[in-house]
């Protein structure tokens, strides 16, 4: 397995590969979701790179990048034992040389949701994927369903830049309890994690109410609401039920696919998830 560690060094390598490559970008601390996506790519592609980069770019003045879990080793272990045959570690100071000036930015789809909580964020997602994109040259790329609106948001740049890499969903995996898993988790207490399933139940409430029927978007809002209320210690950010592309909050009935997601905290972890409805 290969280590590079600068875009200079991931662009050698490139240029003697052949074949299909396959690309699951992350920043490390990895669980069995970011190896789900290796998997997938070990099965559609000749050749699978990943990368470990914690993005500056991507975090506001107060979020985690300081604490956010870091494991080198550990996380190449995992990818070795996958079978992945190059690790893009680049640097901080390699990816954002003195002087860096040039941004990408989804306009529309970046300012709702989790961009209307963390300004910025996505325009520091847009710009390293960019950036990402241009050193591993794949012809596809894994993303997972849990960061649904990131996903979208790369779908998007893909399109209207015309970049000739296929963008593929990995389904969200679930602690047994239904926690979507994450690297955040980390920072849960023993209490706090016994808690933080009530996000997923009160997503499957809704869906259950939907699959029933029910297709006022308020009342799935709702029925979200009132199973994560049950726990005060969870304090609720939103809830959303969005148009499935647009991201844009439906109103009366849902009659078209659409994706219900929430965002809490809980204690000072900060925990996303959702799931896909589709009438």
């Amino acid at each position: 397995m290969e280590l590079l560690r600068s875009p200079a060094e991931m662009h050698r390598w490139r240029a003697g590969v052949r074949g299909s490559v396959g690309f699951v970008p992350t920043m490390g601390y990895l669980h069995e979701g970011h190896l789900s996506l290796v998997r997938l790519s070990r099965q559609r592609d000749e050749v699978t790179v990943a990368s470990i980069f914690v993005n500056p770019m991507q975090f506001g003045p107060n979020e985690d990048f300081e604490r956010y879990p870091r494991d080198e080793a550990r996380d190449l272990a995992l990818l070795e034992a996958e079978g992945v045959h190059a690790v893009y570690l680049p640097t901080a100071g390699a990816m954002y040389p003195p002087g860096f000036q040039t941004y990408v930015t989804v306009e529309r789809l970046s300012q709702l949701l989790e961009g209307a909580a963390r300004p910025g964020h996505f325009r520091g997602v847009a710009t390293v994927v960019v950036k990402l994109f241009a050193a591993v040259q794949p012809h596809r790329a894994y993303f997972g369903k849990k960061d649904a609106q990131q996903l979208r948001i790369i779908r998007r740049m893909v399109k209207d830049l015309d970049l000739p890499i296929e963008i593929v969903a990995g389904e969200t995996v679930r602690e047994p309890d239904g926690l979507a898993m994450s690297s955040r988790n980390v920072y849960l207490s023993p209490e706090e994690r016994a808690i933080a399933p009530l996000l997923y139940r009160g997503l499957c409430a809704a869906r259950e109410a939907f699959a029933a029927g029910e297709r006022d978007a308020e009342r799935l809002r709702a029925a979200v609401r009132e199973v994560v209320s049950q726990e005060p210690r969870i304090a609720l950010e939103y809830v959303s039920l969005a148009d499935d592309e647009t991201l844009e909050e439906i109103e009366g009935r849902v009659e078209r696919p659409a994706l219900l997601s929430l965002a809490a905290r809980i204690g000072s972890t900060r925990l996303i998830d959702n799931v896909e409805l589709a009438p």
